[in-house]
């Protein structure tokens, strides 16, 4: 219900100036970011100080050594039989990681000074794999699980006299160890955090809100103190509200009792609580004092809400009732790779709220904090999941070979860092694993669930299940406070019948495919459609053998109330997994299951799932784009994704008549006749119209029969000018904080050439620099890193990075035969 931090910030008011200085010191927490030295390969001696890295390149933590390529067929390739998909012979996956060189060993280099006195711990917030993290040439902790956060208390390990000490962190990541790109290094942050002895640990507070209404909420703090055995201890903790007022304190004075965490209890009255139209977030400021010294203060960000699930009703969140509108996202960030960065998180989390989604599921794995906290601020809740395998391998060199001995151990560390936020309302404990159809399996699933409820009694659990079958009949699904199904959405009905909770998640649904701005004739609805160019159709009627697309799932969501919601597979295409293009169909490095491409450029799909999530924007999304050269007088459907009822289609002035969303009861009636009856509930789809040049415009009434918006689509001119749009026009002047600028190819009136592919080449001086581009084409092999690259169907998107100073940024974008593009940003010190 809240999120903890660690902060040298000095905020209560009980206390002198003089005191605030002395106890500014106690707690100290410093991002390792700069001067590490990194190289590939094996180096045993890079422990010892004496050892010469003077010719290892100087990096920035957070770090993916893989991202920067080259894009290659051979690496990681994998000749597997993907069980889950039914397949039942090993084939040839090319691109399943991505195509790019993460497996191998490389090492990292720093060095960090401590005050005399003073413990200190490194936290990881991940670390791309099995890490070895070594201090003066002594191991000081082993965490093999990548995606996990961890932290090692290396106070035993330092030198004296508050001199320089030696960091070295070795990684190494297996061939076949993922099935998808994993990244590599050192790709999350790395924090130094310095205490006295006596101190809070890290994640070392719970908060709960054991009783909530609209009068008041009862908090209840749980507080653990290192090395405090046997001595007087005074706890000071004040709750301030998120407009920053103090709204309860508590003074307690004891000893720690048997190991037992220290307890506070609070009432705040009036309380705001958290949801995602109104993510009220609050914060605990305690002060830890021994034999009446200051000695640590720690902060605890939290809010105030209720989760309940409810049989044959669903899910309540603050006593309502509604529906999961998410998307399960892998945590690479497109053309950065995996590397942490707050920027980009945040425009991802940007785009999907704009299209009414309000719930994220980390597939599959942990997240990095840095999304947790933007989900607690900016309105989203999370299913937060550890694990793709247990005890039965997918991958030859996956998680399974840790399973017994670090199951456990993953868990707490994921439940203690995250169950202070209130954006986290369930936890799930596996996604697709073998173990389901095991005859033991539900012993495996029951081990994890209880250690969840051990660790945080407060939310529910789940896990991602496929084989509906075994699942429903050898009792895993029936243990589970929630079952959650993958796709199977013809079978929801059955298991909702025959399981005791008598409720059903989407936990994760759909997996249609599409590239943005391709379009393929005839438009029809099928699995498992494939072309010579490996790319899947916008029109949003192709997927996989396993999946289905949106409409099935949105009318589960709609007719059924026992129906918790879904998770759509993904918010954005992410890197490896090319389905339907993983079998030896090189080159094709990314996913197509995207919402969003790898560009964080919306595809048409973006704007159906709008339609219908965002109940406070209007929506009215007309495809395809109209450049047809050579199809002239052929069949040329058009579709419009809108939240009105009712649009009519003009084509060069004639009308095609007017279309209206369909009712249930008429759908099922056409059903036995139309194979798209089902999309006529959510779709508006003229099926036969000529294609000729010149203007396409959409025209929407609402329910009253009034005209209430138009959308116009041109057939575009010839390529006259780059056309650059940011995001966002200052940036912070922190080294980090990034822009998105959508590069568009238009013609003299501005419309997008939708079938460009040009080369575009950038150039960025002043408070900035170019960090990378991205086009969304699966199949380029083009660098990201590289300060140039061919547009998709006329567009890209180039990320500009700030420098650590303010002042003007000048991006200029180039190509043959086109007027240049130039965009000015600022980056002001905040």
């Amino acid at each position: 219900m809240m999120k903890t931090m660690r902060t040298k910030q000095l905020i209560p008011f009980i206390l002198l100036i003089c005191c605030c200085a002395t106890a500014q010191a106690q707690r100290n927490e410093t991002l390792l970011e700069k001067n590490w030295r990194f190289s590939k390969g094996d180096f045993p001696e890079a422990i010892y100080s004496d050892f010469d890295d003077g010719k290892w390149e100087v990096v920035d933590v957070p770090h993916d050594w893989a991202i920067y390529g080259p894009f290659d067929r051979s690496h990681d390739l994998q000749k597997v039989a993907v069980t889950q998909n039914f397949e039942t012979e090993a084939s040839v996956k090319t691109g399943r990681t991505g195509g790019l060189p993460y497996v191998g060993t490389g090492w990292y280099r720093t060095s960090f000074t401590v005050p005399q006195g003073k413990n200190a711990t490194l936290v990881f917030d991940g670390a791309m794999s099995e890490a070895r993290v070594y201090v003066n040439g002594q191991e000081a902790c082993f965490w093999p699980f990548g995606y996990n956060s961890f932290y090692c208390d290396v106070t035993p390990f330092l030198t004296d006299n508050a001199t320089e000490n030696l960091l070295a962190v070795r990684l190494e990541n297996k061939p076949q160890s993922s099935r998808w790109y994993p990244g590599a290094g050192l790709y999350r942050n790395v924090r130094l955090v310095t205490t006295d002895a006596v101190h809070i640990p890290v994640w070392g507070t719970q908060i709960t809100t054991p009783f909530i209404n609209k009068e008041f909420a009862s908090v209840r703090l749980l507080t653990k103190v290192n090395q405090a055995d046997g001595k007087e201890l005074r706890l000071v903790t004040q709750i301030y509200s998120p407009s920053g007022k103090v709204v309860a304190v508590k003074d307690n004075s004891g000893e720690i009792n048997h190991g037992k965490p220290f307890e506070q209890n609070f009432t705040v009255n009036d309380p705001a609580l958290w949801s995602p139209e109104s993510p009220s977030l609050y914060r605990a400021v305690t002060q830890l004092y021994v034999d009446g010294k200051l000695v640590d203060i720690y902060t605890t960000r939290f809010g105030i809400r209720t989760v309940e699930v409810v049989a044959d009703k669903g899910f309540y969140l603050n006593g309502k009732l509604r529906k999961f509108q998410g998307v399960c996202n892998h945590h690479d960030l497109g053309p950065i790779g995996a590397a942490i960065n707050k920027a980009a998180l945040r425009r991802q989390l940007t785009l999907l709220k704009d299209m009414g989604c309000d719930a994220v599921r980390t597939a599959h794995n942990m997240p990095a904090p840095e999304l947790v906290e933007l989900c607690d601020e900016m309105g989203f809740m999370m299913m937060l999941e550890p694990f793709d395998e247990w005890d039965i391998a997918k991958c030859e060199n996956g998680y399974h070979r840790y399973f017994n001995e670090w199951a456990e151990k993953d868990m707490v560390n994921m439940l203690h860092q995250y169950r202070n936020n209130p954006s986290v309302v369930m936890w799930s404990v596996g996604n697709e694993v073998p173990t389901q159809c095991s005859a033991e399996g539900y012993k495996v699933a029951s081990f994890l669930q209880d250690i969840c409820h051990r660790e945080d009694p407060t939310r529910p659990v789940t896990c991602g299940m496929d084989q509906v079958s075994c699942v429903l009949a050898n009792g895993f699904a029936a243990m589970l406070d929630v079952p959650g199904f993958n796709y199977r959405a013809h079978r929801y009905k059955e298991a909702y019948e025959k399981l005791p909770q008598n409720i059903v998640l989407g936990s994760e649904t759909s997996s249609t495919v599409s590239s943005r701005g391709v379009y393929k004739f005839p438009v029809v609805k099928r699995a498992d459609a494939m072309y010579d160019d490996h790319q899947s159709s916008s029109y949003d009627l192709e997927y996989c053998s396993w999946s289905n697309v949106p409409d099935e799932d949105f009318a589960l969501a709609d007719d059924y109330q026992w129906t918790m919601g879904q998770f759509v597979w993904t918010g954005f295409d992410y890197l490896g997994e090319p389905s339907p293009y993983d079998t030896d169909a090189w080159p094709s490095h990314s996913s197509l299951f995207g919402i969003i491409d790898l560009a964080s450029l919306p595809k048409d799909r973006y704007y159906l799932y709008r339609s219908v999530w965002n109940k406070n924007a209007n929506t009215l999304h007309v495809l395809p784009h109209w450049n047809w050269e050579g199809r002239e007088g052929e069949n040329t459907p058009i579709f419009v994704y809108t939240s009105y009822p009712e649009a009519e289609l003009f084509v060069n002035g004639k009308s095609y008549g007017k279309q209206r969303k369909l009712s249930r009861e008429e759908s099922l009636a056409l059903a036995s006749t139309d194979s798209l009856a089902l999309q006529k509930r959510y779709r508006l789809m003229w099926m036969d119209v000529p294609y000729q040049p010149g203007e396409v415009k959409v025209v929407a009434y609402d329910a009253q029969g009034k005209v209430v918006d138009e959308k116009v689509i041109k057939t575009a001119g010839k390529p006259h000018h780059i056309e650059l749009i940011a995001d966002r026009n200052a940036l912070n002047a922190d080294g980090k904080d990034l822009a998105y600028v959508t590069v568009r190819i238009v013609d003299k009136n501005g419309n997008l050439c939708p079938l460009d592919n040009r080369q575009v080449s950038f150039k960025v001086k002043g408070a900035g620099k170019y960090r990378a581009a991205a086009n969304g084409d699966a199949t380029s092999l083009e660098l990201f890193h590289i300060p140039r690259m061919k547009v998709f169907n006329g567009q890209l998107t180039m990320l500009v990075q700030s420098d650590t100073f303010p002042g003007n940024i000048v991006i200029e974008a180039t190509a043959n035969g086109l007027n240049k593009g130039i965009l000015k940003l600022i980056a002001e010190k905040e």
